[in-house]
């Protein structure tokens, strides 16, 4: 199933999905509007429905900015896509960049898993959990560590150190655990921050269809919707 939007559109277009999640880029609103109602369209004639939670028309890309600057509105709004939250910014020259970080909900329910982990380590060998919560902060930087989340990914790792220090604070009143000890462990056994993403190849256009499937009945894996954009 595809919604066909090559003899309407009259500027670029590009999409990217995973899964049943999808974002659709288009140079102009009105490209964008005009989908957004022949998705629906679409969708109905096979049950199935846009979530209304996650299906929203945004004004995004690098005329955003400019064009927002121009009638006296605030920034581009964000949106959140495969775990990163995606939000304009420029570069030190004044060109548009896309910025993506981990989306804040995702970080602290991630902590506040690793905080009940750390409850049960409560009394492992500090060196133990150390290398421990390399492993786990290695994982999260093998995903999230694109470029724009740098700063974002040091703030977790900070919150992860201090969520670290607590529980062993919270071992013994005689606990000697301090802030240098704990941070000279994270020094020795936690990966560096580093980049391990390239930049991205495409830049969304001016105005983005962020949308997720809802479907009333299950169906057959031959007939769910593999959108695809002719230009």
């Amino acid at each position: 199933m595809h919604v066909r939007t090559h003899h309407d559109a009259t500027g670029d277009t590009i999409i990217v999905r995973y899964a049943d999640d999808f974002v659709v880029g288009f140079q102009h609103k009105r490209d964008a509007e005009r989908f957004l109602q022949a998705a629906k369209e679409r969708f109905g004639r096979f049950d199935l429905e846009l979530h209304p939670d996650k299906t929203r028309l945004v004004e995004f890309g690098r005329f955003a900015l400019n064009d927002r600057r121009k009638r006296g509105q605030g920034r581009p709004e964000t949106f959140d896509f495969l775990g990163f939250t995606h939000y304009c910014t420029e570069t030190r020259g004044g060109y548009f960049m896309l910025g993506r970080k981990p989306v804040a909900k995702r970080m602290s329910r991630t902590l506040k898993r690793l905080k009940e982990s750390l409850r049960r380590r409560m009394h492992d060998d500090v060196t133990d959990t150390a290398q421990w919560l390399g492993q786990v902060l290695d994982g999260w930087l093998n995903y999230y560590a694109v470029p724009t989340s740098h700063r974002h990914l040091r703030r977790f790792r900070e919150r992860l150190k201090r969520t670290w220090l607590h529980s062993l604070c919270r071992r013994s009143q005689k606990d000697r655990s301090s802030w240098d000890r704990t941070a000279a462990l994270a020094e020795v056994h936690w990966p560096k921050l580093t980049n391990r993403h390239s930049w991205p190849d495409q830049r969304f256009g001016v105005s983005a269809v962020v949308g997720a499937t809802q479907g009333r009945r299950r169906m057959p894996s031959s007939r769910r919707w593999r959108p695809t954009i002719l230009t």
